[in-house]
């Protein structure tokens, strides 16, 4: 490794982390944000059979699941300014990276929440509670016991989608290595780089998913 190469990733470096801080986590945790309300909300509806409203939420994950992340970027970035809905790039990429990881997140809170026996619901019921204050006091905190494993691993894998965001002119920490790249010509290096920040901030994620359910465990 020539001394040129060493001087280039050592001065990249900092300007990635600071763009990791200052784009790339501000961007996962509102995506995440908002693809956990969504979740919550579609999987509940679901749960409680509202039969129109359960149809259009199976029509929502069916339509989301089956079309790819980079496909809906484009859709909302550069398709809906040509019928007057325009966004400006963050805003957009948190947006379709909430809704796209809602998805999927909405199968793992349903699925968590039909794991606890229905009778806790009923027995509420009969106590003449409320099915929204059963939801949100019994059922709902189970459920999330239960999904958080499953909840994490869609945080992780949203922390390593934000990189498609570079593709709609959100200047993140992998355009930020595009845009050094562009100076230097040392794509192999600098891909690695960031590769290996994107590397240590999912295993600080893993080791505090461990800590906290080690901790629900209790």
């Amino acid at each position: 490794m020539s001394e040129r190469l060493i001087g280039i990733l050592i001065d990249a470096f900092p300007k990635l982390v600071s763009y990791g801080i200052k784009v790339t986590v501000p961007l996962t945790a509102l995506s995440f944000a908002l693809a956990l309300v969504i979740s919550v909300v579609v999987a509940v509806i679901q749960y409680a059979n509202v039969k129109v409203l359960r149809q259009l939420c199976r029509f929502y994950i069916w339509i989301v699941r089956g079309t790819p992340l980079l496909v809906q970027l484009y859709l909302v970035f550069y398709g809906l300014p040509s019928i007057g809905i325009v966004f400006e790039a963050f805003p957009a990429a948190v947006l379709v990276f909430g809704i796209n990881e809602g998805a999927y997140m909405a199968e793992s809170v349903r699925a968590a929440l039909e794991a606890i026996p229905r009778d806790q619901l009923e027995a509420g019921l009969c106590q003449g509670i409320g099915f929204v204050k059963i939801m949100r006091r019994i059922m709902i905190p189970q459920a999330a016991r239960i999904a958080f494993p499953s909840l994490m691993n869609s945080l992780i894998s949203m922390l390593k989608g934000t990189s498609l965001a570079s593709c709609i002119t959100v200047t993140e920490m992998f355009r930020q290595a595009q845009v050094i790249n562009g100076r230097v010509y040392e794509s192999l290096a600098l891909y690695s780089e960031v590769a290996l920040i994107y590397l240590l901030i999912c295993t600080v994620l893993t080791l505090l998913q461990k800590y906290i359910e080690k901790k629900l465990k209790y």
